[in-house]
């Protein structure tokens, strides 16, 4: 039996927080072990806000692979031909930004996912499984149960269609883009506002009916973390590269500036 571990969805099946970390401007291989050793259950590629190559990405996504992390891919909207190639290259799953319709998830569904869930098509050697000679239909089924299938929803229009979106067959995640949310909603940056805290309750709700994963991206104060988690959420970005060198910098900057001189 052909067998393949996603880090981040093993600990999505085990009922814990799944914590991933945005990378947009460290874009060499190490970057994968580094944060294995942070910690954090997935890396968030994210090809939608960042300059990062196709080939970067998927270097960074086969050294994932050997280092015992997910990389998942946030793709740039609508560019299939970027995510299955990516796909291809070892990345563990995909996340679209900006849905919008139930006919946007299953075109999602159609595009990344191997028969009978969808039209994707099979390469030749599959790095998940080390390019050894594998069963092909064991592994395509594998690869349909281990790859994680993301949609973000980032308006109030998209969040009134979450029990549709969440309903789709092959949606593993549905994921609230609370940056853009707040700021389609006409509060940016409050992300604890009420309207932002509905819409919350409101893609909860249709997770749990659903059978689905909640995911939330751009909340990083502890307290508000805490609150929805208590929703439900449990695919959580935790932080984002540039956040924690920032951080990291400053903080240790302040230390030494205290010391005294003389």
């Amino acid at each position: 039996m052909v067998k393949l571990e996603n880090p981040a969805l093993k600990r999505l099946e085990a009922g814990e927080l799944s914590l991933g970390v945005g990378i947009r401007q460290v874009r060499t291989v190490d970057v994968a072990p580094l944060m294995k050793t942070c910690g954090f259950d997935w890396l968030f590629l994210d090809l939608e806000h960042s300059t990062m190559t196709l080939d970067a990405t998927a270097q960074i996504s086969m050294a994932a692979l050997d280092a015992g992390i997910a990389a998942i891919v946030r793709m740039p909207i609508g560019d299939f031909a970027v995510a299955t190639r990516l796909l291809d290259s070892g990345a563990m799953g995909i996340v679209h930004p900006h849905v919008e319709s139930v006919e946007e998830a299953r075109e999602i569904v159609d595009k990344l996912c191997f028969p009978p869930l969808g039209h994707r098509g099979v390469g030749g050697g599959i790095p998940h499984f080390a390019y050894r000679n594998v069963d092909l239909a064991e592994a395509i089924a594998e690869l349909n149960r281990k790859t994680i299938v993301a949609v973000m929803l980032e308006t109030a229009e998209a969040v009134a269609k979450a029990d549709e979106i969440a309903a789709v067959e092959g949606i593993d995640i549905v994921m609230i883009g609370t940056n853009d949310l707040a700021l389609a909603l006409g509060h940016p940056g409050e992300f604890g506002h009420p309207e932002v805290v509905q819409a919350y309750e409101t893609v909860a709700a249709a997770c749990k009916k659903h059978g689905k994963y909640l995911g939330s991206g751009g909340v990083y104060a502890p307290e508000l973390v805490a609150r929805y988690v208590d929703m439900g959420v449990r695919f959580l970005l935790a932080a984002g590269d540039v956040g924690l060198i920032l951080t990291a910098g400053q903080q240790r900057v302040a230390t030494l500036r205290g010391i005294p001189v003389g």
